[in-house]
């Protein structure tokens, strides 16, 4: 097909971004100038320009809300458990469990990887990090490995799949019109097979630092991040009797939730109608009645107030982590045929494909290599992710997912595997402006030592799971 000057300019911006992104500055300003001029100058009119930006942030918006109220959800259910004292209620048998160092880091892993899938990992790090990181330190783990424990479970393997809440494989999913359960199967998959990788040699590069439950480093090293790990108060006296009954109502209905989910997969194939945004809703809506139940039991009558704040806690919380996803999803979504129509205010039949347009212009001049596609998504998704959030690259993955996709390699196995170059990068492992640096911050290690230690091991990680992508999908 023959360009118009519209996918030069579309095309201009999406470099642009992309090196935006490699030197670490944000890329809200050139995705809303790009959306801006390319509508202007695909109708010829200034005032289609001013109607184009403000239609594309309103249909990403209207897209993504629903991510934005399952993040406010399970931040207030969080934040209302933390009232009763029940959020450390939920993790202190653990620490028992913690007999030496080789236990610790296993159980980090574990403990880490699940809590991150239901709560996230930002909100559930210093949860974790001020309950079982001193813990598993006593015990003899070095407080660098368990940063780099907790980073890899949460920030990395965790994050990467979202696989509870599906943030991810719905940003993934709907800039490239791919379908999204398809997108969190696969991604499923690869983040295990990522983080088993990643996970395995970290133990195997640190075993040698391991010590013993008596040793003296012991304490010393518990005693240099004791700064980090004030958690105040566990909740009033009233609510103790409470606290301990949300330490496990909360966990077995979240345990119930998953059990149910993956139950309806196993018999039906599918959710039972809880893939894509479904599933997300239904945690949600538990996460709600939870939230309610909590807060009446921690105060009868100031119980309308106490929700209403952890309600405008979690959406600021969401705002703060995803509010800058929106003008990006915006530029990304005027790439799209689906979403171009509402943004441009154009009949379907005249609607453009641009982004479509641009990669189908181009496929004769690239090597039909579903290695080198794979690989390329893959590079892409790592320099998305160096903006340090993980999430705002994923549009523009996905987008370029189902425009590269050919007979060799689905669609939705590239946005898998851009989703993992882009969390696993931004999510916060691999760079030290992101969240890593908060788990830096609480395990009282730098974080660009915490940086060296992961880097080898998550592209080793990453390198395997898009080869075996290749083979098994």
């Amino acid at each position: 097909m023959e360009l118009t000057m519209s996918h030069w300019i579309y095309g201009l911006f999406t470099l642009i971004i992309i090196f935006t992104m490699i030197f670490r500055k944000g890329v809200v300003l050139p995705t809303l100038l790009g959306t801006f001029l390319v509508a202007w100058i695909f109708n010829g009119s200034l005032i289609s320009g001013f109607v184009g930006v403000f239609n594309a942030n309103l249909v990403a918006a209207k897209e993504l809300f629903n991510i934005f109220l399952i993040i406010t959800f399970m931040v207030a259910l969080l934040r209302s458990l933390k009232d009763l004292g029940a959020d450390t209620r939920m993790i202190q048998p653990i620490q028992k469990v913690m007999i030496n160092s080789h236990v610790s880091f296993l159980v980090l892993i574990g403990v880490t990887y699940l809590v991150s899938l239901f709560f996230w990992p930002t909100p559930a790090v210093p949860l974790i990090c001020a309950l079982l990181v001193p813990a598993a330190i006593r015990a003899g783990l070095p407080a660098m490995v368990a940063a780099m424990a907790v980073a890899l479970a949460g920030q990395g393997m965790a994050l990467s799949s979202d696989y509870i809440i599906q943030v991810a494989p719905e940003l993934s999913a709907k800039a490239g019109g791919i379908e999204t359960e398809a997108v969190m199967d696969q991604a499923l998959l690869l983040s295990v097979i990522t983080g088993f990788v990643a996970i395995s040699l970290a133990y195997f590069f640190n075993r040698k630092s391991f010590r013993s439950p008596s040793d003296p480093k012991n304490e010393q090293e518990f005693a240099k991040m004791q700064g980090f790990n004030d958690r105040g108060k566990e909740g009033t006296t009233h609510a103790q009797v409470w606290s301990k009954v949300f330490a496990v109502v909360v966990p077995l209905s979240m345990l119930a939730v998953m059990i149910y989910m993956v139950s309806t997969k196993l018999t039906s194939g599918r959710m039972g109608g809880f893939e894509g945004g479904n599933g997300a809703a239904f945690i949600g809506g538990v996460a709600v009645i939870l939230l309610l139940l909590a807060t009446i039991a921690f105060g009868k009558q100031k119980a309308l107030d106490y929700v209403g704040e952890h309600i405008t806690e979690g959406f600021i919380f969401a705002f703060k982590a995803m509010g800058p996803v929106i003008p990006i999803a915006g530029f990304f979504f005027l790439g799209s045929a689906d979403f171009a129509k509402d943004i441009l205010v154009l009949p379907a039949e005249d609607t453009p494909s641009l982004l479509f347009d641009l990669v189908q212009s181009s496929q004769g001049y690239l090597p039909q290599s579903a290695f080198l596609t794979a690989f390329s998504v893959l590079i892409i998704g790592i320099i998305t992710g160096l903006d340090g959030s993980g999430f705002s690259g994923l549009p523009l993955t996905g987008a370029l997912s189902a425009s590269l996709a050919n007979g060799t390699v689905d669609a939705s196995t590239l946005a898998a595997i851009g989703q993992m170059g882009s969390i696993w990068t931004g999510g916060g492992t691999i760079i030290a402006w992101s969240s890593l640096i908060a788990i830096a911050g609480f395990c009282g290690v730098p974080v660009m030592e915490l940086v060296r230690k992961n880097f080898l091991p998550v592209i080793i990680g990453l390198i395997t799971s898009t080869t075996l992508a290749l083979i098994l999908l």
